[in-house]
């Protein structure tokens, strides 16, 4: 029994040990090459978007190193906030508007819940899962990775799809997109072709300067 506890304490060290090790700065160069393809992304933002991609990856959280989707929450829903970037060959793939929660702000975020029932959008890391057919049409489900922040997504049915209120039209209409209940909707015309280049296992970087997440994400290395 004493041989048995011994063990499990080494093992739990080793977790730790594992959990707590500092994952790798991106590449500069990648940086570089992705920015100049993704007209109004941050650099900041990309930076930190693949740190914490590719510290899940080191802890075998995201499977798919391929494909990065970058969300950024701070930009105004009338402009493209979501980009989708091919790694392997450095290459935006989409540059899309995407809606946030009803709650979490008109034209811009303000306001961002991890609870069921907020109707307003989780910022944070996620994983992308599998693909079904719902009252949305084809959507993608969500994992939230991060603890507090994301993590009720699973349950809250937060999923990437298409969207009528996601178009020129809707912004022309009401100077800004429509809202979802905290998904990240889509235009309808891309969303099968979009979500098809992001499912099974690539992550999602939904950004927003929120000092708490900023401060407490076990992914974002300032």
């Amino acid at each position: 029994m004493k041989r048995f506890f011994s063990l499990l304490a080494l093992a739990l060290c080793a977790a730790h040990v594992f959990a707590a090790k500092p994952c790798a700065d991106p590449s500069k160069s990648l940086t570089q090459s992705l920015l100049r393809q993704a007209p109004g992304l941050s650099g900041e933002v990309l930076r930190l978007a693949l740190g914490a991609a590719q510290c899940a990856s080191e802890r075998g959280l995201v499977t798919r190193q391929d494909v990065l989707t970058v969300i950024d929450y701070s930009l105004p829903s009338t402009q493209p906030r979501l980009f989708v970037f091919d790694l392997g060959a450095q290459r935006l793939l989409f540059r899309e508007l995407v809606a946030h929660g009803k709650n979490s702000g008109d034209n811009y975020t303000s306001y961002f819940s991890n609870s069921g029932g907020s109707l307003a959008t989780s910022i944070g890391l996620y994983v992308t899962a599998d693909t079904y057919v719902g009252s949305n049409g084809y959507s993608l489900r969500l994992r939230g990775l991060e603890e507090g922040f994301n993590d009720s997504a699973w349950d809250r049915l937060i999923v990437m799809h298409g969207a009528s209120y996601v178009s020129r039209a809707a912004i022309k209409a009401l100077g800004r997109l429509g809202r979802s209940w905290g998904c990240p909707a889509v235009r309808k015309e891309v969303a099968h072709r979009l979500i098809d280049t992001v499912r099974g296992g690539s992550a999602v970087f939904a950004y927003y300067p929120e000092s708490d997440w900023l401060s407490h994400s076990d992914f974002v290395k300032k």
